[in-house]
């Protein structure tokens, strides 16, 4: 199926003085692909800034940027419309054993983290798992399925320092959290993952051409010879109404603003997420 989106992301920081220097990054613009055609995109920074962009490592498009005077608030609007075209991923037979082959190519995406590394009672829950399925793709779903059901989307019950073994111990967390969950079960497995950051319209039957307020979400993608995709928070496949952003191998990797300032100030960050369905 395919969907038109418009997405709005606006983000920055109120500063509590003067601000004299900040260096940035962000990861806010949809990725260009066979499955996301962008139609139209605006990038708008106040104060205006110098300002690059360039294809990080992991694939994803980052513009840098510095502002060199004095300011007590910056703002960043990235404004996308684009078509979606997400068809249902076929899948594969592809076993776990057989994804030994491919650990040279994707160690990236094997290697645990602090943030991934997994708990000790779900290395037990997924190693049942892994013996009960005959594929990947029928092990990984299981996993996301199982995570879905183990967790409670709370927004403010963790942060972005938060690990996966601590949100699972806690039962609770957000779609970083339970991604990062997912991501350290399938590596610890053989299974290569890697971490998708984007958005997701939350109602599909939202009106045609009326804004709503949308999300900035994250996903989960496996390799059973292709990348598949599985988000956990919902308990599915992505579809049309998921825009991705960029992949990595977990949040840090593609946060959407990162940055550093110079000045004696404390800031306060704000986010909001507009999404229109066009068609």
């Amino acid at each position: 199926m395919t969907s038109t989106l418009r997405i709005v992301h606006t983000t920055g920081y109120r500063y509590t003085g003067k601000v004299t220097d900040s260096f940035n990054a962000i990861r806010m613009a949809p990725q260009y692909s066979d499955q996301q055609l962008i139609r139209e995109r605006a990038i708008s920074i106040s104060p205006h800034p110098w300002s690059y962009s360039y294809i990080d490592y992991w694939g994803t498009q980052v513009t840098a940027f510095e502002l060199h005077e004095p300011h007590e608030e910056m703002s960043v609007r990235v404004d996308t419309s684009l078509d979606v075209v997400r068809p249902q991923p076929a899948g594969t037979d592809m076993t776990i054993p057989e994804a030994a082959a491919f650990a040279d190519r994707w160690n990236e995406y094997l290697v645990e983290s602090r943030m991934t590394d997994p708990a000790e009672d779900l290395v037990a829950r997924v190693a049942e798992i892994a013996r009960a399925s005959r594929t990947i793709d029928a092990c990984g779903t299981a996993v996301g399925e199982m995570i879905h059901d183990e967790m409670t989307y709370e927004t403010g019950s963790t942060d972005v320092t938060s690990t996966a073994a601590r949100s699972w111990s806690a039962g609770k967390g957000v779609c970083q959290d339970m991604a990062h969950v997912m991501i350290g079960a399938l590596r610890h497995l053989g299974i290569p993952a890697r971490y998708v950051s984007g958005y997701i319209l939350p109602d599909k039957d939202a009106p045609v051409g009326t804004p709503v307020v949308g999300e900035s979400h994250a996903w989960v993608q496996w390799w059973d010879g292709t990348w598949h995709g599985y988000d956990p928070t919902n308990a599915t496949v992505p579809g049309e109404m998921h825009v991705q952003v960029g992949v990595g191998r977990e949040y840090g990797d593609v946060a959407p603003l990162q940055g550093m300032f110079m000045g004696e100030a404390s800031s306060d960050m704000f986010v909001e997420v507009e999404m229109t369905r066009l068609r």
